[in-house]
């Protein structure tokens, strides 16, 4: 493997480099609500190049890409973008890792990679963000994949520093790069991303359960040359405990709020209906909805044109039906309608039900759906939600103890009653027909 640009300025101060300096030497100060002031220095040629990284047009695109998607519609502070948790990634990383690098000097030649995949790990998101991937069939890594090798701003930089760097980030992303510690400290069940935006989500969603204590965790990590690995030191297993607990309450009360499900499904049904319209020719929209909404594959030009304002103009538009309009469609102006004015759908837990009677019941509600003139599958269907917990089998976190490291819940009772994923079946249906669904579940 090719040895990638590391840094000897590793230990510079984080404070007092507020000023934008020239193109050589100088900083760069991003005012973050979490994490402070994360400042990067021109002389450090690894941070010079995500200054470079940063201002590039795939990068500045995450600006207008919600962390949360439609969650803002349930927890109105909700409106952080990918652009301000990408950077926070890339700083929770960058303290992750130097101060692993102080203690094995051999770690330094990967922190370009290190740096370079936190910050990016994001760059492939679409509109609305986990929702995109829902309502187009969709894997944000798989596009940043793409946006690595094939996006001639961002794969430039890259080279530049390093002529294998786009290869070496996405083996990382994959788990298949050669140092098992570079991956981890990216996607893991104890990485970098899970730890900024379990504490950026919990902040601008108004909540507490995400509150972690970040510098213990830090803390406490190892780095275990035998085996390569990031290893927890036994006096942070409390932290990291917290850490789990913390992300399991976050999914229950947060990711998995039913007015985040409802909205969801609501904005699946309003581009499931687009989509109808425009392959049947009686819809009206731009090449870059046309090139999304179309069946040819999606190019990498048209996939980066797209962002929530694009989507959110074309839902705002299509409010509209007739002459003069880009539809004459009242179901979709309806649906669209409901997205702009937040007019949510209904969910409802059927956690109590059999899989056949879920079945039944959303037959049931599609027939009043259908005796109203409404159109039965695009007002009522069945979400699964999951909640998926500490998963041991892959990755799990390993402690340090007195025999060796293991992992944690064979030390742990506590993350043992964590392990069990969590699913939930939402019946989704709009307001007006309560009444009826109230009757029906009595039956």
């Amino acid at each position: 493997m090719p040895s990638e640009a590391g840094s000897s300025q590793a230990g510079h101060s984080q404070a007092g480099y507020s000023k934008t300096g020239p193109a050589v030497g100088g900083s760069r100060t991003y005012h973050d609500p979490l994490h402070g002031g994360i400042t990067l220095h021109r002389d450090d040629p690894t941070e010079a190049l995500l200054i470079q990284l940063i201002d590039s047009p795939e990068f500045q695109r995450l600006r207008r890409i919600r962390q949360l998607g439609p969650a803002s519609l349930t927890f109105h502070g909700a409106e952080a973008s990918r652009f301000t948790h990408s950077l926070g990634v890339m700083q929770v990383a960058r303290r992750a890792f130097d101060a692993l690098a102080r203690s094995y000097g051999e770690l330094l030649p990967h922190r370009t990679t290190v740096l370079c995949a936190a910050m990016l790990h994001d760059l492939g998101h679409g509109p609305f963000s986990h929702t995109c991937e829902d309502i187009f069939d969709s894997h944000h890594e798989d596009w940043t994949a793409r946006i690595l090798l094939e996006s001639p701003p961002i794969n430039r930089l890259l080279r530049a520093a390093d002529a294998d760097l786009p290869e070496m980030i996405i083996a990382t992303y994959r788990k298949h790069h050669a140092l098992p510690l570079v991956s981890q400290l990216i996607s893991s069940q104890l990485d970098c991303d899970r730890l900024d935006y379990l504490m950026r989500d919990s902040y601008y969603t108004g909540t507490s359960y995400g509150n972690l204590d970040l510098d213990r965790i830090l803390a406490a990590l190892r780095y275990d040359p035998k085996r390569r690995e990031l290893v927890v030191a036994a006096k942070g297993q409390a932290a990291i405990e917290h850490y789990l607990i913390v992300r399991s309450l976050m999914y229950a009360q947060v990711y998995n709020h039913p007015k985040n499900i409802a909205a969801a499904w609501g904005l699946n049904q309003a581009f499931r209906r687009a989509r109808e319209l425009y392959l049947a020719g009686q819809l009206q929209t731009d090449s870059t909805l046309a090139a999304w909404l179309g069946q040819a594959p999606l190019g990498i030009e048209d996939y980066l044109a797209a962002d929530d304002p694009v989507f959110n103009y074309h839902l705002q538009s299509w409010q509209r039906q007739g002459a003069g309009q880009p539809h004459q469609d009242p179901l979709l102006a309806d649906l669209s309608q409901r997205c702009v004015n937040r007019r949510l759908f209904k969910a409802k837990a059927l956690g109590d039900l059999s899989a056949d009677q879920q079945q039944d019941l959303l037959a049931q509600v599609q027939t009043v759906l259908a005796e109203r003139g409404l159109s039965p599958t695009h007002y009522a269907g069945l979400e699964v939600a999951f909640s998926r917990g500490y998963q041991p089998y892959r990755e799990g976190i390993r402690v340090q103890t007195p025999s060796g490291s293991r992992e944690i819940g064979e030390v742990s009772p506590l993350i043992r009653a964590l392990v069990q994923t969590r699913q939930t079946t939402w019946l989704i249906y709009p307001r007006l027909i309560e009444g009826e669904l109230q009757v029906l579940m009595e039956d």
